[in-house]
């Protein structure tokens, strides 16, 4: 046989085991689902562990009894019994009012605030009464505890609570203990606890009417001088400002009677003039002054003054329609007044004869285009 023949008879005899392994190491996926796998193991058991050590804490010592000195020489055998807790046999238990979170007592929130609500309500009620007598001194104000208990005992917040219940008793005991703690305490005659809210308390129970009050009798000695002043200057002004409009409204209706009169006179002197010079007081006043006015008697009185004083106005009783009438008239011929009159009749005589002219004008215009367009 040939050398190249026993080669190939040794190669065919191999053993398949005598290969070179291939792919010793994991590929990258394989590595990576690898590390998911353990995350999510570890994960799931740190859960597990914290939910079994919550809910299933590690047994612990006993508690130490409240009422045994046995356990003291052996402080690491048992828990000394936590405060308002009773320790009996290894196991605590929770005064009333109070409710076992792990290894201590905590107050119990719900009783808390009822026992709190309770007495806000015994305070409003005493400082109520106590605001009452100091703002009218009457009422009671110092209220015996035997009433505050009752009141307790009644009260809306306590009708679902049995009164031989240890939460009834602890309640009621609690807001008595909030109570003590912010009103007034003293024993009377008979020796009986009586309560009463501080005055700087029931001041805020004050109505509003009484405070109000109060502060003006306390600062009487200067508002009663503001008050004068506010008077007195509101009554001066008023006082200055008649006058001022009594002065104002009296030249205004003297100067109208003066124009009236002298009006009336000069009309009466044309030739076809039929009124009289002469215009009786009591109808010109109707003419001249507004409704209100009439019935101040000071304001005719005061133009009256000042017609007197003038010269150019006669004043005289005169017979009209059968009663006694005072007229005044009008003395004085070629005023002032009497050529301004003259000078605005002749304005508007001269108005009146430039609108006639400009209106005729007007007219032959138009007749001269139909003329031209008829052509």
């Amino acid at each position: 046989m040939s050398s190249s023949s026993t080669k190939k008879h040794r190669k065919s005899n191999a053993s398949p085991l005598m290969e070179p392994p291939h792919n010793l190491f994991p590929s990258k996926q394989e590595f990576l689902r690898l590390l998911t796998v353990l995350a999510i193991a570890s994960s799931v058991a740190l859960t597990c562990n914290f939910i079994t050590t919550y809910f299933n804490p590690a047994p612990t010592n006993p508690f130490c009894d409240t009422h045994s000195d046995s356990d003291l020489s052996y402080p690491d055998f048992c828990e000394p019994c936590p405060k308002n807790g009773e320790c009996t046999q290894g196991k605590l238990d929770c005064a009333e009012g109070y409710r076992r979170d792990r290894n201590i007592c905590v107050e119990d929130g719900d009783l808390n605030e009822r026992a709190k609500k309770l007495s806000e309500s015994v305070e409003n009620r005493l400082c109520q009464a106590n605001a009452q007598f100091m703002c009218y001194g009457t009422g009671k104000f110092w209220i015996q505890e035997d009433d505050i208990w009752n009141d307790l005992e009644r009260h809306q917040l306590m009708e679902n609570l049995q009164s031989d219940n240890a939460s009834y008793m602890f309640t009621r005991k609690r807001a008595m203990e909030i109570i003590d703690k912010l009103l007034e305490m003293r024993n009377n005659s008979n020796g009986n606890k009586e309560l009463k809210c501080p005055d700087l308390v029931a001041e805020s129970y004050k109505p509003l009417s009484c405070q109000l009050y109060q502060w003006i009798f306390n600062h009487a000695f200067v508002i009663a001088p503001l008050c004068v002043l506010v008077v007195g200057s509101v009554w001066l002004l008023r006082v200055f400002q008649r006058r001022w409009y009594l002065s104002a409204r009296c030249e205004e209706l003297y100067h109208q009677v003066c124009e009236v009169l002298e009006e009336n006179a000069l009309i009466s002197k044309q030739p076809n003039g039929e009124s009289e010079p002469w215009v009786v007081a009591s109808q010109l006043r109707d003419y001249l002054l507004a409704s209100k006015e009439r019935k101040d008697p000071v304001l005719w009185k005061r133009v009256e003054q000042l017609v007197q004083e003038d010269s150019r106005v006669d004043r005289y009783p005169k017979l009209v329609k059968g009663e006694s009438k005072v007229v005044w008239e009008w003395q004085v011929e070629g005023s002032w007044s009497s050529a301004r009159m003259r000078k605005k009749r002749e304005s508007s005589k001269s108005k009146s004869r430039e609108g006639l002219g400009a209106e005729f004008g007007k007219q032959i215009h138009a007749l001269n285009s139909g003329a031209l367009l008829a052509e």
